[in-house]
């Protein structure tokens, strides 16, 4: 089964602008993302989805095979879908461009949840909260999954019920969040099947993705089923430039080591 990694690379970030091709660790910000989707196992290649050309430019210096998009896409998933459009592939891997920390297990376990799940056309991944906090901020995606016995007992994963920027579930009880072990996060790196990633990308936004801006919603709305595996932990991407300094010392403190 033919699996390929693709990561949408957007240069005009609202956020951080140029985001993508910050070098203060002495590799672009994608670079990153890219080597580390490269140790992915199940893969047979990584592509970077770009929207402009200095992205392209720079794919070029450190060997990474890099397609130029429409810059005029609303999403990574619409980037990507240009992208694989006329290749002989099955399953893409949509992982973001600023996931410079991301497990690469975490691309394989999102990609099998597919291939050993036939009927199913979309996956993703969810992992513990830490800390109520986490629960409570809006820029963090939290998930309600199934929880359905006979799955489990045959090894079928749950599926997605609802994404919300929102604490779900609100525990009425506690006057908002119970405890954290009820929620999970979600994680944004996605599986899809070929066919299934042109359909959704062809439908219009729908209401309930409009409202939380959460484009996984567009596949509940229309009635299709997401696979969420578990996963142990999670890393933050990279949003602000606050948020790279932080991995730029991280990574700094690991090569010393």
């Amino acid at each position: 089964m033919k699996v390929v990694a693709v990561i949408p690379a957007r240069y005009s970030s609202t956020r951080f602008a140029g985001k993508v091709l910050a070098k203060d660790t002495g590799k672009f910000l994608i670079q990153h993302t890219y080597e580390r989707a490269c140790l992915a196992k199940l893969p047979e290649k990584v592509i970077i989805a770009a929207d402009d050309e200095k992205v392209v430019a720079a794919a070029k210096t450190f060997g990474a095979e890099c397609v130029l998009t429409s810059p005029d896409h609303q999403s990574g998933t619409d980037r990507i879908a240009e992208a694989v459009a006329d290749m002989n592939i099955e399953i893409i891997v949509n992982l973001q461009g600023d996931e410079p920390e991301i497990d690469p297990a975490y691309i394989d376990e999102v990609a099998k949840l597919l291939t050993e799940n036939p009927d199913y056309p979309m996956s993703t991944l969810a992992a513990p909260f830490e800390n109520a906090a986490d629960v409570a901020n809006p820029n963090i995606v939290k998930v309600v999954i199934t929880q359905n016995t006979e799955r489990r007992t045959q090894n079928i994963p749950e599926r997605a019920i609802y994404f919300s920027r929102y604490p779900i579930p609100f525990n009425r009880e506690s006057g908002g969040i119970g405890n954290v072990k009820q929620y999970l996060r979600h994680i944004g790196i996605y599986a899809y099947r070929k066919k299934f990633l042109l359909e959704i990308t062809a439908l219009p936004q729908t209401p309930l993705e409009k409202i939380e801006k959460l484009e996984q919603l567009r596949a509940i709305e229309n009635g299709f089923s997401i696979l969420v595996g578990k996963v142990k932990h999670t890393c933050d991407g990279i949003d602000t430039p606050e948020q790279y300094e932080e991995f730029v010392k991280r990574y700094k403190e690991r090569k010393k080591v």
